[in-house]
């Protein structure tokens, strides 16, 4: 499969999955938990940064990677203009090292987003840069999509793979208008057995 041309679909404005606000699954968990202890949050894939500004204003260490240059310096825009205080960098959620780890890794479109073919690498990913003990955040959206992104997936999958998560709590979440509701989950890493 060829890559997505992730950089020149945001020069050319071609960016369907911006809706012009957060995740309403996330502002839905947000405003569910005001008394989360806050900590630090790392958004991969987060595109033009209403999730990061999300996350910032409900007084997290909030930080956006993106593997486009045109996406980070329109979040970065974003942030400056919202006020709230946040950072974004430019990066490969898959096969960077993170800078540090942190206490939450919220997904809302990356795991869709990339070829499936990648998703254990995706997991991997999400083990490396979430702190023991982390809280793995995800909004997936069930979908059949073969030809994406976005790349459909199906409850089976997301419980049935080898992710080395527990799952902790899962719901259906507030959406933007689709043809199906999204499923939010909290899961944490695995205690180490050996």
């Amino acid at each position: 499969m060829v890559p997505t041309d992730w950089e020149g679909r945001y020069q050319s404005g071609e960016m369907p999955w911006e809706k012009g606000e957060p995740s309403p699954g996330l502002v839905d968990f947000l405003t569910s938990h005001p008394n989360l202890t806050k900590g630090t949050v790392c958004i991969p894939g987060c595109g033009t940064g209403h999730d990061v500004c999300a996350w910032a204003k409900a007084g997290f260490a909030a930080s956006g990677y993106d593997i486009a240059p045109s996406a980070v310096k329109l979040a970065r825009e974003r942030i400056e203009n919202s006020g709230c205080s946040a950072q974004v960098s430019l990066g490969n959620f898959l096969t960077d090292n993170p800078p540090e780890r942190f206490d939450w890794v919220f997904e809302h479109t990356l795991y869709c987003a990339i070829d499936p073919d990648q998703r254990d690498t995706y997991l991997q990913a999400v083990l490396r840069w979430l702190k023991p003990g982390g809280d793995y955040l995800a909004v997936n959206y069930l979908i059949p999509d073969t030809d994406g992104p976005p790349f459909g997936t199906t409850r089976d999958e997301l419980w049935n793979r080898p992710m080395h998560l527990t799952l902790v709590t899962q719901r259906l979440v507030a959406s933007l208008p689709l043809n199906t509701p999204p499923v939010g989950a909290i899961c944490r890493p695995q205690e180490s057995t050996g």
